[in-house]
């Protein structure tokens, strides 16, 4: 049986903020495919759910040129998928949204949904690592920008607070030259959750940045592989060196999905590919 709540549903987001400011036990609703499991399997006790999906500000996809692009909070997966400056931009979030679930479920889910749900094999937040994408959080007392890779602090955990909320993400104007790739393993074709996900991409000055999911309690951006990488230069050599070396900067575990053992295999070869692909879409 789904909890007893009250329903609100703001038409602007002042409204929004005010009502999370004065409310107990509030949950935001936007896509809903999270929240709306987690309510019918009792999972939450909410009092008060919060509907955002007639704020139009939040339903901005816009692309700046020499900025960059930002992505509302209502902004569902097939318009990522749709969107020619996504997939001409950041080919690794076009990569990984469309693997997302089922078409009818990315006509409701959200990034930032997917975002806030937190879940260390979430396939959207490598593609948006690698790009540097900040998270812009707002609450009745006002507005805060955090680094998508100090947003998530454990499984099912952000840095969001209990009157706050996320209103967009921003990915920069990666400039010319760009190019990335996401893929991933899973246990079954089709609808599934990754075992392990690899996001990589070298921008116009030949510097490489790797994400990868579902190998420790937070999908991660290795910086240090990066720079270890990046000193040795990108070529045939130094990526058949990371495919071993990037298991020194990882810590899976065995699940119900994958045994340790197989992600640490999976996350070279993963790597591997991902940068051939690369590599070779800069060849063209």
């Amino acid at each position: 049986m789904l909890s007893q709540f009250d329903y609100i549903k703001p038409l602007v987001l002042d409204e929004a903020l005010d009502a999370l400011s004065r409310h107990e036990d509030t949950y935001i609703l936007a896509g809903g495919t999270d929240l709306l499991i987690a309510l019918r399997h009792n999972l939450i006790d909410a009092k008060h759910i919060i509907d955002i999906k007639a704020i139009p500000e939040l339903d901005s996809l816009r692309f700046e040129e020499g900025k960059g692009l930002e992505i509302g909070a209502n902004v569902v997966v097939n318009r990522l998928i749709d969107s020619p400056v996504v997939k001409d931009k950041y080919k690794a979030l076009h990569d990984a949204a469309s693997v997302l679930a089922s078409y009818q479920l990315r006509n409701r889910a959200t990034l930032v949904g997917n975002l806030c749900n937190a879940s260390p094999g979430a396939d959207l937040p490598p593609s948006l690592l690698v790009y540097n994408a900040t998270v812009k959080i707002a609450s009745a007392d006002g507005v805060r920008t955090v680094d998508l890779k100090d947003f998530f602090t454990g499984v099912k955990k952000t840095q969001l607070q209990k009157k706050e909320m996320v209103v967009s993400v921003f990915l920069p104007d990666p400039g010319q030259g760009d190019r990335s790739a996401y893929l991933r393993q899973t246990r079954l074709k089709g609808h599934d959750l990754s075992t392990v996900g690899v996001a990589c991409r070298v921008d116009g000055k030949g510097k490489a940045a790797v994400a990868i999911n579902a190998v420790a309690i937070t999908p991660l951006r290795l910086t240090a592989f990066e720079d270890a990488l990046n000193a040795k230069g990108i070529n045939a050599d130094s990526v058949l060196w990371g495919t071993e070396e990037i298991k020194k900067h990882i810590k899976p575990i065995s699940d119900v999905r994958a045994s340790k053992e197989y992600r640490l295999h999976m996350a070279g070869v993963l790597f591997s590919r991902c940068m051939k692909q690369v590599m070779d879409e800069g060849g063209k």
